[in-house]
C-alpha cells in the first residue's frame, strides 16, 4: 500500500462571515475561511487534460487556490478514453507543480490523484489503478458518466469495493442517470461511497436543475464534500467559500472542505459525521432566491 502523503498543516479550517466583504454589494456579509482547507478535485497539472495548457496556468490557477484559502490541492486529471493518464506521468507533473510553487512562493501543496471514468476503469491495470487514489490513499474519485442510463454503475462500484478500493463520487449533481432515477444514487451512498458537489453548482453554474438537484442531495444528507472541480485560474476557478456563503451552507463548510477531506488524506477508518447544524431553508427558483436573500439589497436602503 502507497505510504500516506503528509497532509500540509493541521489547522482547523473555520469558516466564519466577514464583516468587510468589500467585493460584494451594499455590505453584504460573505463566508471566509479563516484557516486553510482542501479541495479533494482539481485540474491543475499542465497540458495533461483539459485544465491549463502549461505551467503558468498551473501556477496561476495554485496562486488562486492559496488566495481562496486552500493549502492543499489534490491533482484530478482525467483517466478516461480520451485522456490516458497513468500514475507516473501524473507524480511527475506534480512533482513539477510543486517545485515551480516553490520557486513562485505559492503557499500551497499539490498531491497527486486523478478523476477516473467509470466507463474506462475496467481498462485499467489493478496496479495502476492502486496509484491512483487521492493523495496516494485508498479511495478513488470516480467520474460517472454524462448519459441519462448508466447500466452496471452499481456492479462495477461494487466490484471496486470489493478489490479493496474506497470509492468518492465525483459531481453526482451532474449526472443525469441520478437525476432520472435518484434512488440508485441513495443506493450507492448506504454501501459507503462518498460525493463530492462541485461548488459552482450550489450557485447555478452548471443550470438550475443540477443546482436544485445539488442542494436537493445536501439536504437529504448524501453529500460529504464540496470541491472546486478548477480547470483554470479565470473561467472555472478554485472558489469553495464565496458559493457555500451565497447556497445557505456556511454551518456546513467546515465539515465539507477540511474535516471529511482531512479524513480521507490521512487514511481514517471512517469520515467524521455531519455536524448536527441548523440550515437555512434554502429555496431553488428565482423567486425563492430573491426572497431569502432580498434583506442583503435592502439593508442600506
Amino acid at each position: 500500500m502507497a505510504q500516506r502523503p503528509r497532509i500540509a498543516g493541521d489547522a482547523t479550517a473555520r469558516a466564519v462571515p466577514s464583516p468587510s466583504a468589500t467585493v460584494l454589494p451594499l455590505g453584504v456579509r460573505a463566508l471566509v475561511f479563516t484557516e486553510p482547507v482542501i479541495d479533494l478535485h482539481c485540474h491543475v497539472l499542465p497540458g495533461i487534460d483539459d485544465g491549463p495548457e502549461g505551467i503558468e496556468g498551473s501556477v496561476a490557477l495554485a496562486r488562486a487556490a492559496a488566495d481562496a484559502g486552500v493549502h492543499t490541492l489534490v491533482a484530478t486529471p482525467h483517466v478516461s478514453s480520451r485522456y490516458r493518464n497513468d500514475a507516473n506521468t501524473i507524480a511527475r507533473l506534480v512533482d513539477v507543480v510543486n517545485a515551480r510553487l516553490t520557486d513562485e512562493g505559492v503557499a500551497l501543496e499539490v498531491l497527486s490523484g486523478a478523476e477516473i471514468a467509470i466507463t474506462s476503469v475496467i481498462e485499467i491495470a489493478p496496479e495502476q489503478l492502486s496509484r491512483l487514489g487521492l493523495g496516494g490513499g485508498d479511495w478513488l474519485l470516480m467520474e460517472p458518466p454524462f448519459s441519462a442510463v448508466a447500466s452496471g454503475l452499481e456492479n462495477i462500484l461494487s466490484s471496486l469495493q470489493r478489490e479493496g478500493h474506497r470509492i468518492m463520487l465525483a459531481h453526482p449533481e451532474r449526472c443525469p442517470a441520478f437525476h432520472r432515477d435518484p434512488a440508485m444514487l441513495r443506493s450507492i451512498v448506504r454501501t459507503g461511497v462518498l460525493t463530492s458537489v462541485t461548488a459552482g453548482s450550489l450557485v447555478g453554474r452548471f443550470g438550475s436543475e443540477v443546482r436544485r438537484f445539488a442542494l436537493g442531495l445536501i439536504a437529504e444528507g448524501l453529500v460529504h464534500n464540496v470541491a472546486s472541480d478548477a480547470h483554470d485560474h479565470a473561467r472555472r476557478p478554485p472558489g469553495m467559500a464565496a458559493e457555500l456563503d451565497e447556497a445557505g451552507l456556511g454551518p456546513l463548510a467546515d465539515w465539507l472542505t477540511r474535516a471529511v477531506p482531512s479524513a480521507i488524506l490521512g487514511g481514517e477508518a471512517t469520515i467524521p459525521p455531519r455536524p448536527a447544524v441548523e440550515l437555512p431553508r434554502i429555496t431553488t427558483t428565482r423567486r425563492g432566491w430573491w426572497r431569502q436573500h432580498r434583506d442583503r439589497f435592502t439593508q442600506a436602503s
